[in-house]
């Protein structure tokens, strides 16, 4: 099995609903994203995915987040723009994207600061 990774940062802000303290307030975070990929086989190059197509299809999601408001994010209407669901919506969106039979989207890692951070993965 092969495991590739990438790293990428945005900048947005947020609130907590419901939460009692001052993340109820409006104040914003320099994200960073990290995307685990997992295949079983690599092409005839020797590569398992293109770190360029990876980083593309990242790159276009994380546009939409970037110097946003997240709670007015359609991803986060109902639910709250923790790093907990914003872990969960970014592998959603990649797993429909990048997910082939021989490629799976398996982590995905977001730190809202350089010591504290939440992933998301899915059991197998």
């Amino acid at each position: 099995m092969f495991e590739l990774d990438i790293r990428r940062e945005f900048s947005a802000a947020h609130a907590l609903r419901g939460y009692n303290g001052d993340c109820s307030n409006l104040h914003g975070h320099n994200w960073t994203v990290q995307i685990f990929i997992r295949s079983e086989k690599l092409d005839e190059v020797g590569i398992a995915m293109d770190f360029k197509v990876l980083k593309k299809e990242l790159d276009v999601i994380l546009a939409g987040l970037d110097h946003k408001y997240l709670n007015d994010h359609p991803a986060f209407q109902d639910k709250n723009p923790t790093s907990e669901n914003l872990a969960m919506f970014l592998y959603k969106s990649l797993a429909e994207k990048l997910n082939t039979p021989g490629i799976k989207v398996h982590k995905v890692r977001v730190c809202e600061s350089p010591t504290s951070g939440a992933s998301y993965f899915e059991e197998e």
